[in-house]
Order: C-alpha cells, then structure tokens, then sequence
C-alpha cells in the first residue's frame, strides 16, 4: 500500500475541511478541492441532454462510441457533480476504452428522495433511447452514485426494461438505515463519519422511510442482476455496505465479485493521479467492465 500517498492526501484534505450544516457551501467546497484535480490526458468532454439533469459524454481518442459506461458521481445526495467526480470518470473511459457519461442528477435538499433514484433511472432509459443496447451499457458509480447505479438497475428489471449489461460499485453508500457493524463500531475512519452520513440522511430522506427498497438496495430482491464488482477499503464507514450487498447479490443467485482494498478509505479512487491504489481500482474497474461490454 502507498501508505506515505495516502497520508499525504489525508493531511492536505484535513486543511479544508467542509462547511459543515450548510448543503450550499458544502457543495463549492467540494468542486473547489476537486477542482483542478488532474484529468485524463487528451480526454474529449461534451455536455448532453441525459435525464433531468444533464451530464458530460466523455471519451478518448480511439474510444469505441458503440460501448457506454454511465457514471453516478456520489455525495451523499447532496453535494458532487459530473466535474468534481471527472478524475474518475475521464479515467475509467480511458481504462476501458469506451465513452462514459458522467451523469448529473438532481441534488438534496431541494430534491429529497426519491429524487436523485427517479433521475438515475431516467438517464439510464435516455441510454437505451440512444440506439445502443443494453448489452453495451454499463452502470457505475461511487458511494451515494453506487447506490444510484443499483437501483437503476433494479427500477429498469422492474419495469420490464433489459438490465445493462453490468454493474461496478465503488463504496456504494447502501444501509441508509445505518444497521450495519462498520456504520456503528467507533473508528478512526476519516473522511466520512456517522455524523455526516446522518447529516446526508436527515437530508434526503427526512423522516422517511430508510429501509424503502425504491431508496435502499439492501432491501430490495436483488436477483436478475447483471455481472457486478464491488470495491471497498478497508478503513471506512461503509465497509460493510459492499459486504452486505455482495453477499445479498450472490445469495440471490447472481454473479458477484467484491474486492476490499487493505488500508483505503471512502472514496480514494478521486485521488487517482496520486495514489497508486486509487489508479488501480479505476484501472480493474475499466477492464472488468471493458470484458462484460464487449
């Protein structure tokens, strides 16, 4: 593990901490320390009309346009956009050779649950209405974009639609009912803490029901998914959301990978460019879901 990396973006994040309590300042803060975060090298972005909110169509030269990966950037519902989370996506379009549409959707606490679920659902229907099957069509998307990435896949089986053709969850932020161990065991797991995850929660969801299958995966059926990968570190919060959910998917019958990366904590993989292990989970995520895409 580049422990000496991680240490290092850990004390540079520690010198900007979020406004705490304030979804508006929260939300510059994040794009700010995301801001020039470096991308891709000769990545081509262009803004398209997918679902309510928008999102940017990103690829490569050399990219095949025929394959999509749509991309749910997370945030706790509240904050990130398709900009903040670029590092990401611009990378995993070059990872796995094909076009990623970093999707936007509509944020908390103007647009409670289920909200950013309804547009999730409905940029993967504008993915369909491309012409592209959902054979070609790949969900992911990182914490409270992992949980998006599900259960548009879940709404789309539901709704009679063709399933995409996988799923790649980063972190997916799924027991919104905070049931799990690794949400109440006390820790030293930066980044995200009970308290801001409740903050997200109280956000989003208000008063509502947390265990609701159309918000919560955990408590959804969870059968006639697609192939899925799973990565996790080790030193977070929402360890055992992607535990749970692997275990669920494969208990249903499905096929599921789930990798846990040794000393990673929630969300490394936007520190790609200078953290080893943030490049190598873009780096597997590209070329699992480059395998299921072709």
């Amino acid at each position: 593990m580049s422990k000496e990396q991680l240490d290092l973006m850990l004390q540079l994040s520690a010198q900007f901490p979020p406004p705490e309590g304030d979804p508006r300042g929260m939300r510059a803060w994040f794009e700010a320390i995301n801001e020039r975060t470096p991308v891709a090298d000769g990545a081509i972005v262009e803004r398209v009309g997918s679902g309510p909110a928008g999102g940017d169509l990103i690829r490569l030269p050399g990219s095949d346009d025929s394959r999509l990966i749509v991309y749910f950037h997370g945030g706790g519902f509240v904050f990130g956009s398709s900009r903040s989370h670029r590092v990401v996506a611009s990378h995993l379009a070059r990872a796995s050779g094909c076009m990623v549409l970093a999707a936007d959707y509509r944020l908390a606490p103007e647009h409670p649950a289920p909200t950013a679920h309804e547009d999730a659902f409905a940029v993967y229907r504008w993915a369909l209405g491309e012409g592209r099957p959902a054979s070609r069509i790949a969900l992911c998307g990182d914490s409270a974009g992992g949980n998006l990435a599900i259960g548009a896949a879940i709404r789309a089986r539901d709704a009679g639609l063709p399933v995409p053709a996988a799923l790649m969850l980063m972190s997916p932020a799924l027991d919104l009912a905070d049931e799990l161990e690794s949400h109440r065991t006390p820790s030293d797991a930066p980044l995200v803490t009970p308290r801001l995850m409740e903050f997200f929660n109280m956000l989003y969801i208000g008063r509502g029901d947390r265990r609701a299958p159309a918000i919560n995966p955990l408590h959804a059926d969870l059968s006639g998914l697609p192939p899925t990968l799973v990565h996790v570190g080790s030193w977070e919060l929402l360890l055992d959301d992607s535990k749970e959910v692997a275990a669920r998917i494969a208990d249903a019958g499905g096929c599921v990978e789930l990798k846990v990366w040794e000393g990673m904590c929630h969300s490394w993989q936007l520190w790609a460019p200078m953290l080893d292990e943030g490049m190598a989970s873009i780096e597997e995520a590209g070329a699992f879901l480059r395998h299921h895409l072709n």
